[in-house]
């Protein structure tokens, strides 16, 4: 059985609202290209919504836990789904549209289609994630106060 390693990251708490607080922590190399909700990166750092189970305040440098499954899904929905559309779109363009517009180039159609199902499906996947940073249990967690 493959068992998923947690995503652990150590910040400290800028700000609490009510059961969350929100924790800066250092940037990563892999947030470059993320368009998920869950932080708002700027130069050096990103800020972190996490639940607050243990009542620290701000200041305080603590402990995030991000369930291994949220993480793996986030990735591939923020990944594999363009991807996906692109291909797809890429695919229709060429076989279905070309046969509808019969005096264009199918290589052309191909490629419109195709990044137009890529920029779509960023578009769905924006407003998707909106909905889903309400879901509690996909926010990651404060599980400990680092001294």
């Amino acid at each position: 059985m493959l068992k998923l390693k947690t995503m652990e990251e150590v910040g400290v708490i800028k700000s609490i609202e009510g059961l969350t607080a929100k924790v800066s922590v250092p940037r990563k190399s892999a947030c470059d290209g993320c368009t998920v909700d869950i932080c708002k990166p700027d130069e050096q750092s990103m800020e972190i919504e996490a639940l607050n189970p243990i009542k620290a305040r701000v200041g305080q440098k603590v402990k995030i836990v991000m369930k291994p499954y949220t993480f793996l899904k986030g990735s591939i929905i923020v990944y594999g789904v363009p991807a996906l559309a692109l291909i797809i779109g890429a695919v229709i363009g060429k076989e279905v549209l070309s046969h509808y517009f019969k005096e264009a180039d199918p290589d052309i159609l191909s490629a419109i289609f195709g990044f137009g199902a890529f920029v779509i499906s960023f578009i769905v996947i924006k407003l998707w994630s909106r909905r889903l940073e309400k879901k509690v249990e996909l926010k990651p967690v404060i599980e400990e106060i680092v001294e």
